[in-house]
């Protein structure tokens, strides 16, 4: 009931009908937005995010993930794994046709340069994925801090969602993305594995996260 009446407060204040609120029985924190319409729409929080926050920062993740539904976020994410998709399967033929070895050189030229924009397209298309799903969380916690008026709430929640975010039903990549803070992310990674990941990463690190809010 605690979760419903401040889910249904804020869709009230945004004039947005309440989504279907999930509950996963796990003690980490972390939760969720997903959907792609008015009848599919749904927030979901972890048991461990509902007992361990207070009301404000509770208040204020669930206006963070509610502005990913008013941002529609989700619809974005499944077109840009469509096109990650199509630059992979075009990759893939590319490389099937060379294995079959039945090509004369000039057919063998062309498919040579199908594989290359096929890999090239399909890197740059991961990168920008990502760069997105990155850009789609700091735009969620905007929205948040001006839908709550309170930023420093989201600041709090997310401390401590830091400290334990892993969900162990979660094991899929893609879902893994759609959570506040990703379930599946190595925190303790340092050096050039940092930075490569820091590329590509789902979310940007909460720390910066943090300082952003702190200056509104």
């Amino acid at each position: 009931m605690r979760v419903y009446n401040l889910v249904e407060n804020l869709c009230i204040a945004k004039g947005m009908k309440v989504p279907q609120i999930n509950i996963i029985e796990d003690d980490s924190l972390n939760a969720f937005a997903s959907g792609i319409n008015e009848k599919t729409y749904a927030v979901t929080f972890s048991r461990g995010i509902i007992n361990k926050l207070d009301d404000k920062e509770l208040e204020a993740v669930i206006a963070h993930e509610l502005t990913h539904i008013v941002n529609r976020d989700v619809r974005l994410l499944i077109i840009s794994i469509i096109f990650v998709g199509i630059f992979a399967f075009v990759a893939e033929m590319a490389f099937r046709s060379v294995r079959t070895g039945r090509r004369g050189k000039k057919d063998g030229g062309f498919i040579i340069a199908i594989i290359v924009v096929g890999i090239l397209g399909y890197v740059i298309s991961i990168l920008l994925r990502f760069a997105l799903s990155r850009k789609r969380e700091y735009l969620a916690d905007a929205g948040s801090a001006e839908w709550t008026k309170n930023p420093k709430a989201l600041a709090s929640a997310l401390r401590k969602i830091d400290h334990d975010p892993r969900i162990e039903a979660v094991v899929r990549k893609d879902l893994a993305q759609l959570f506040i803070d990703n379930p599946l992310a190595d925190k303790k990674e340092v050096g050039f594995s940092s930075f490569a990941n820091s590329i590509f990463a789902t979310h940007p690190p909460i720390k910066k996260r943090i300082d952003i809010l702190d200056q509104f």
